[in-house]
């Protein structure tokens, strides 16, 4: 027999449930609940005595043992029973009766944190560094059990660490789950910090055994070295290659030619300015947030929040319910303290199709009348199942999320994480920046990551999504 607690102000509430581990906790302003199977191994003091602990001595990392350790050593699973407990649907289901992604990231990241620390053990604070890109593969059709698994899958002996997260329909007891029933895999980057002196400190390296675990962590040193790469060719590093700094002059020419009275070609109803879909929010942080170092917040809760965000900005820019295609790769940048005030931003930062495409750049440098008549159109004309010209009005929208954080007196403000996450919406609607920062620090970016996308899916565009 397991037990469900239900927490409101001034009120405990307990009762008796047979099949679900589920705790829960409601309080006036928000509800923060992260699956039982996962907090009972991430927090192991109730605030109060990590509050009165938190000057004393904490064991250190140089107490651990760095020898490697085997794949199989950090794997971690639990089930969430959504289809045998309806109460966890208040929690885990939208108002459409669909999963809700947000909260699905929250628990991961909690649960990347139990990996992490099997791996690394006492006397280190692990936090999350990156998430790699989350694309629905397979979205689910029914109200299931779901089962979150993972391990690390790649340890160098640094810091730094991949761990590698799977959802998928829960299989029978004792066997694998399907290909075609994984909802999504993920990899989250997590650093390993000395408790005592909050610096990276080294983490056991992975010792693979298995052609599978090979593979895995061979996997894990390539994305490893890309995002190094990458890091190297970041628009804040180098500046906009020939093909983006043509494009930017053409985006330039036509928003030129939008404010021009006497121009013909006018700002079409279904194009937006970039600053005119901007939503932002602030939030105190509070301990019932916090990660298993007790004093800061874990990303898990800031992936929730930006990803709600997110799908706030992109409705409200279209007009239309989005459908969530995939988290692109995100950084986590400076922690989130207990007490302090969150700020989160989002903005649409591309669409696509877009404005103008790569073959129009010329067109709207000359504001030809091709140029002129692709805008404010529906997107491009496209075969049905009868090989017959039909409209089609979908466009992918890339939303951007950025945090900061100050504390309660409002002094210095730190950059905390960016965020982004595409989704799909059926309406045809073109976003167009104005300042070159939202030019180049905010839409040639998202360019980028689309573009990186489609390499990625091997295919030409991201077709699956959810609702």
């Amino acid at each position: 027999m397991t037990s469900r607690t239900f927490v409101r102000v001034r009120t405990t509430v307990q009762s008796v449930h047979p099949t679900s581990g589920w705790c829960r906790s409601f309080t006036t302003s928000q509800a923060y609940k992260i699956f039982a199977g996962i907090a009972q191994s991430r927090i192991t003091l109730p605030w109060i005595d990590a509050f009165q602990n938190k000057d004393k001595q904490q064991v250190t990392s140089s107490s651990r043992s760095v020898e490697p350790k085997k794949m199989s050593e950090s794997y971690h699973r639990v089930v969430l029973p959504l289809k045998q407990d309806k109460w966890l649907s208040d929690t885990y289901l939208n108002a459409t009766g669909r999963l809700r992604i947000g909260t699905v990231f929250q628990d991961l990241d909690a649960m990347a944190g139990v990996i992490s620390g099997k791996h690394v053990g006492e006397g280190t604070t692990i936090v999350t560094a990156a998430c790699d890109r989350v694309s629905i593969e397979n979205p689910l059709r029914e109200i299931c059990d779901l089962e979150y698994s993972g391990s690390v899958t790649y340890a160098s002996g640094r810091s730094s660490l991949e761990v590698t997260c799977k959802v998928a329909k829960a299989p029978v007891e004792g066997q694998a789950s399907k290909p075609e029933d994984i909802l999504f895999t993920c990899m989250f980057t997590m650093v390993a910090l000395d408790s005592e002196t909050k610096k990276p400190t080294k983490v056991s390296p992975l010792k693979v055994e298995t052609e599978e675990e090979k593979k895995l962590y061979e996997l894990g040193k390539a994305r490893s070295e890309h995002k190094k790469a990458l890091g190297k060719a970041s628009l804040l590093e180098t500046p906009p290659n020939a093909a983006e700094a043509s494009l930017i002059h053409a985006m330039w020419l036509k928003q030129r030619a939008h404010h021009d009275p006497n121009h013909a070609l006018q700002l079409p109803d279904n194009v937006h300015t970039m600053a005119s879909t901007r939503l932002q929010d602030t939030s105190i942080m509070q301990p019932e947030f916090r990660n298993k170092s007790h004093y800061n917040i874990f990303g898990g809760f800031l992936m929730k929040q930006a990803f709600e965000l997110a799908f706030c900005c992109c409705a409200n820019f279209a007009h239309t319910r989005p459908s969530f295609v995939s988290l692109d790769p995100s950084t986590f940048m400076n922690p989130v303290p207990v007490g302090s005030v969150l700020y989160l931003s989002a903005i649409v930062a591309y669409t696509d199709p877009p404005l103008v495409a790569h073959g129009q750049i010329s067109e709207a440098e000359t504001g030809s009348a091709t140029g002129k008549a692709s805008e404010g159109k529906p997107n491009q004309d496209e075969p049905n199942e009868d090989g017959n010209l039909a409209r089609t009005q979908q466009t992918r929208v890339q939303i951007r999320v950025d945090s900061h954080v100050r504390d309660v007196e409002h002094g210095s403000m730190k950059p905390t994480g960016q965020f982004n996450y595409t989704f799909t919406v059926d309406k045809d609607v073109k976003v167009i920046p104005q300042t070159y920062e939202e030019y180049v620090y905010i839409y040639l970016d998202a360019r980028r990551r689309v573009d990186q996308a489609d390499v990625d899916k091997g295919k030409g565009r991201v077709a699956k999504s959810i609702g």
